[in-house]
Order: C-alpha cells, then structure tokens, then sequence
C-alpha cells in the first residue's frame, strides 16, 4: 500500500477540515443565538420582577404613608379634642368663679337679712325644726340635723344654678 503524499493528504482533508469550521461556526452562532434569547428571556423576567417589587414597594410605601397620615390625623383630632375641652373647663371654671364671687356679694348687699332668713327657713324645712342653723363664711346658711346636713351656702347655690342650667351653660362656648 502506498502512502499518499502530505500534500495530497491535506488536499484531501480541506472538505472535511471546511465542513468541520462551517459546523462548528454554525453550532456555535446557534448556541450564541440561544444563548443571546436565554439572556434575553432573563433580562425580561427579572425586569418584570423589579417591576413587580416596585409596584409591591409603592403600594406598601402608600399604605404605610396612609397609615402615618391616618395616625398623624388622630393625634390632632385628639389633641384638638383635648384643647377645646381645656378651653371650655377654663371658661366653666371662670364662670364658676364669677357666679360665686357675685352671690358671695349678696351678702353685702341690702337685703340680705331678708335672704338669710329665707334660706334658714328652707333649711328648717329641709332637715325639721329642731336643725341647727349657722351662717357660711361665704354668706348663706349650713344646717345640720343627726344624721344629715345641707348646704344653703350662697357659693353652694351658685354652683347648683350652674348645673341645672347644663346645655344652656354650655351653649356659651360652643359655636
């Protein structure tokens, strides 16, 4: 057998050497076509999911925004609450004060031995005849029976004026 010549051999290896690059050439840009859609495909899904955690980040961020704003809101309802409650004890308080101070200067006034009696005499009435009536430091009466007491004090009377006034009082401060 003779051997061929090493030109005749690579002669006759060039088709088969062409059709190796070519094949080769050709796998490899199918697996870069591949490769370049799986990047692709990739890029796509993970866009998809920042988009997906953004959208969950803005809506959470809303919600944690609505709920601050929602807990910001209540603080200042209530401490506008508390305020205008502050503001309308100060004015009871100061009503209070000027409605005592006035039927304290009953008692300076003329006619006051007159109210005096009147007020010993609903004492008596109160608590019997034999109650023990004394005047108040602040003008009126206190009587005092076993057992029981009231107030006829002229402060005392102011006080329940007030309260049995109730909504008419507080129409005063109220819009």
């Amino acid at each position: 057998m003779t051997t061929p010549a090493p030109d005749q051999t690579t002669d006759a290896l060039h088709p088969v050497r062409a059709e190796l690059l070519r094949a080769a050439q050709a796998d490899a840009e199918a697996l870069l076509a591949r490769t370049e859609q799986e990047v692709a495909a990739v890029l796509d899904q993970a866009r998809a999911e920042a988009g997906g955690i953004l959208d969950e980040a803005r809506r959470q961020g809303e919600a944690d925004g609505a709920d601050t704003a929602r807990d910001l809101l209540v603080r200042a309802r209530r401490e506008a609450r508390s305020r205008t409650l502050a503001a309308r004890r100060e004015a009871y308080d100061e009503l209070r004060r000027e409605a005592a101070e006035r039927a304290g200067n009953l008692s300076r006034a003329n006619g006051y031995a007159s109210l005096r009696e009147r007020l010993e005499h609903r004492a008596r009435v109160l608590l019997g005849p034999a109650a023990e009536v004394s005047e108040h430091a602040d003008g009126g009466v206190v009587a005092r029976a076993p057992g029981r007491r009231v107030d006829l004090s002229l402060t005392a009377l102011a006080d329940r004026a007030l309260e049995r006034m109730g909504a008419e009082v507080r129409s005063l401060w109220e819009p």
